[in-house]
């Protein structure tokens, strides 16, 4: 089974989709003669043309619409933002129209678009290049989300998604685009919507998601070697819709919960995981669940500052001490 990096995954997935279905088309700001500001485009342009793999100026709101509009008569566009936070120039496009189209129209249309790119702080970008958009757009009905960690992840749902009739939001990470994985020579899918336990345990369950995954399973590892605690650590992969099941199953076994990941704590997708677990597993739990989350306040650009803003494998494990009440 070949290695590949989340980018080279990523670009694959997006070669396969083209190659098989003519109507899907690669559209952003440096997808083609650049080969990809991050290059997972690299090599697209040469093979599919530039009708297919389409440069644009910095016009975020103008070729988010224009993605819609395709996707609406009948192709299959992926959008690419450089950086998630510039989606925030074409919130209008994609929560006004891209989630509501289909239900505005009594499902006459259909938007079948991915919206990919990195989610996320980077290093040392400043507060206005490294947000966390997850809570953003779990929040709106008729988008689904999705966040990798792995190549194999990447591949498998970057093909589900590009197939799906729903607009799709595909968070990357700028920090993880190198991570190396085992990613199967055969065609696989991987369904929007299920979980993954990337590390089985039996004390407490360690629920994470793109860039906390690597983070989160280090304090797993560092949990079981200093404290002895057996963590079972859960890769949502899809915030929504939500693997509910393997969560609550998860807590129910374990009867503890500690939620890690990069997003701020108010209003956040973490207080939401909360809420499911106290409304379906309370009589399991045998502490309160815990978060650790970004601090709630702007990102630094300083590297040290940025690095105390964001959870470390020693606050997780510092949490998961606290859940199991050996602190």
């Amino acid at each position: 089974m070949p290695t590949l990096q989340i980018r080279e995954a990523i670009r694959d997935a997006m070669r396969e989709e083209m190659a098989r279905d003519e109507r899907v088309f690669l559209m952003g700001e440096e997808v083609g003669h650049y080969q990809g500001a991050y290059k997972c485009s690299q090599g697209l342009i040469e093979e599919f043309g530039e009708k297919r793999v389409v440069d644009t100026p910095i016009t975020e709101t103008g070729f988010s619409g224009v993605g819609i509009g395709a996707a609406m008569v009948g192709l299959r566009p992926i959008i690419e933002f450089m950086t998630f936070n510039f989606s925030a120039v074409a919130f209008d496009q994609i929560i006004n129209n891209a989630a509501k189209i289909h239900h505005m129209t009594g499902g006459q249309f259909s938007v079948p678009i991915v919206f990919r790119g990195p989610n996320a702080a980077a290093h040392m970008l400043g507060s206005t290049h490294s947000q966390a958009f997850d809570a953003f757009y779990a929040h709106i009905p008729g988008l689904k989300v999705v966040s990798v960690a792995t190549p194999y992840d990447a591949k498998g749902l970057l093909k589900s998604a590009i197939r799906d009739p729903n607009p799709v939001i595909f968070f990357e990470s700028e920090l993880m685009y190198g991570v190396r994985g085992e990613v199967p020579e055969d065609e696989y899918l991987i369904p929007i919507g299920k979980a993954d336990i990337k590390r089985p345990g039996d004390d407490v369950t360690l629920i994470c998601w793109g860039q906390s995954v690597p983070t989160a399973q280090k304090a797993a590892e560092l949990a079981q070697a200093e404290s002895g605690l057996s963590a079972e650590v859960i890769d949502l992969r899809t915030l929504r819709p939500l693997d509910t099941e393997a969560v609550i199953a998860s807590v129910k076994k374990t009867n503890r919960a500690v939620i890690a990941y990069h997003g701020w704590p108010y209003g956040g997708v973490g207080g939401e995981l909360v809420d499911l677990i106290q409304r379906e597993a309370f009589d399991h739990l045998d502490a309160p669940v815990a978060r650790v989350c970004y601090d709630d306040v702007p990102f630094a650009y300083a590297e040290n500052l940025e690095h105390l803003s964001i959870p470390q494998p020693e606050d997780i494990h510092a949490a998961l001490r606290e859940v199991a009440y050996l602190d």
